[in-house]
């Protein structure tokens, strides 16, 4: 089951200058919560966002450099190979950015989208969902409040 974990704008928007564009404390909880255990793979720019690897994750990276090594990081060069090097996981996520996304949708199972309700300046995108290969199965909205900026809600879509 390749799960595709994301925040994303009204626009698809995910982030600006390697950062996100707002702070969702929830949402980081949320994702805490689903990712823990498993392989989480990346591309270089997200994983080097990171202040430092986030525990209890295998990090697989995934960088055209052939010299690129970092501590806490399993550098793999395609997705292909990513997807190997997390096969002993029932439940790999995918975490961005918006090319690793992309070359992802294809082959994903479900994808877990907290869809943030707001427009946004953003030089990263997630992918368009295809409607017609995927299905909106639950969603959940939360208010704008005091700790969170934006409205947003957590929407999981199944593949067809």
């Amino acid at each position: 089951m390749i799960t595709l974990i994301a925040a994303a704008g009204e626009n698809n928007e995910l982030g600006k200058d390697n950062d996100l564009v707002w702070h969702l404390p929830d949402d980081f909880k949320r994702f805490k919560q689903l990712t823990t255990g498993h392989h989480i793979i990346m591309g270089r720019k997200t994983f080097e966002s990171f202040p430092k690897p986030l525990p209890n994750r295998t990090h697989v990276v995934i960088t055209r450099n052939q010299a690129y090594q970092k501590d806490g990081a399993v550098v793999v060069h395609s997705l292909d190979e990513a997807l190997l090097k997390a096969s002993g996981d029932a439940q790999p996520f995918i975490i961005g950015g918006g090319e690793i996304y992309k070359m992802s949708m294809a082959i994903a199972d479900r994808i877990e989208l907290t869809r943030v309700h707001g427009s946004f300046d953003a030089d990263a995108f997630f992918p368009e969902i295809p409607l017609n290969d995927w299905e909106l199965i639950k969603e959940v909205h939360h208010e704008k409040d005091e700790r969170h900026a934006y409205a947003f809600s957590y929407q999981t879509w199944m593949r067809k």
